[in-house]
């Protein structure tokens, strides 16, 4: 892995790369709170099938900048800094995967820019706009939602999320993922990507933004990519029933369910999900 920062849509970020330089790239978009650590399992086993791995950090997280302002993290602006990496890696299209945080930004760059993503592939989050449907009319996923609405607080959330050594943040992980899921040597790498100047902030406020920053209005809300979504049953976080109308909403897509995964399937089932990848990568 080569470790280096990439200039996109007026900011830096933190790219981790690995693999071939002319085989078709795969860009890897993690989620909150995670960094580009949060693919560690699978960045290899792409590289070792003949692909160029882009790992970012998105912007805000560990080395990546972090403007300030809530409007800076909106999601338009999050998949302008996709289109800027494929850009910059000299390519007219990419394979872009994401997790958490990192699916919505894939499933809006697939949405907003189709002529740059040649594939997609999304891990356990729905379509943005089944996203608000459901937070909006399911008591159930208001429910589990529902820090959403706690992250919209001015100064409170980083404060705590922070208190004791990010006891919240590590709390989270390991409560809402099989047991030794995160190591403690993971967890201390977490711990110093949180800990960089003004990432316990910029981390949240990909939260405010969401409600205080809506994306532009599209011509179509439809996925016209073909799409991959990868859902672990377990999730604490995200009822499994958003899954089917996300791909409902792909004129190409297909669900795959994974029984005894957690929100965190990429860390629990990473050789099913290598291959359920690498399958769908390869299947031109």
């Amino acid at each position: 892995m080569t470790h280096t920062f990439v200039e996109t849509n007026g900011i830096k970020l933190h790219v981790v790369q690995a693999g071939l330089d002319d085989g078709p790239l795969v860009i890897l978009l993690h989620g909150f709170p995670e960094f580009w650590y949060g693919w560690k399992k699978q960045i290899d086993s792409l590289a070792d099938a003949g692909f160029c791995v882009w790992a970012p950090d998105q912007r805000g997280y560990n080395l990546s900048d972090k403007p300030t302002g809530v409007d800076a993290y909106g999601i338009d602006t999050l998949a302008a800094d996709v289109v800027g990496l494929i850009d910059a890696a000299g390519r007219k299209k990419a394979v872009v995967v994401g997790h958490d945080w990192g699916a919505a930004v894939a499933w809006w760059t697939a949405v907003s820019y189709p002529e740059r993503v040649e594939r997609l592939v999304v891990l356990n989050v729905p379509h943005p706009i089944i996203m608000k449907q459901f937070v909006s009319r399911d008591i159930g996923q208001m429910l589990r939602s529902w820090y959403i609405g706690f992250f919209q607080l001015p100064w409170l959330p980083e404060t705590l999320t922070q208190r004791g050594n990010w006891t919240m943040l590590v709390g989270t992980l390991l409560s809402s993922s099989r047991p030794r899921t995160f190591t403690r040597a993971d967890l201390q790498l977490y711990k110093a990507a949180w800990s960089q100047p003004g990432a316990g902030k910029a981390m949240i406020n990909w939260y405010r933004a969401s409600l205080r920053k809506p994306p532009a209005r599209r011509p179509t809300i439809r996925v016209t990519v073909p799409t991959l979504l990868i859902w672990g049953v377990k999730d604490k976080f995200l009822k499994r029933e958003m899954a089917q109308p996300s791909i409902d909403l792909c004129d190409d897509g297909r669900v795959v369910f994974i029984e005894n995964a957690t929100h965190w399937v990429q860390h629990e089932e990473a050789k099913r999900v290598n291959t359920l990848l690498i399958e769908f990568l390869d299947n031109k």
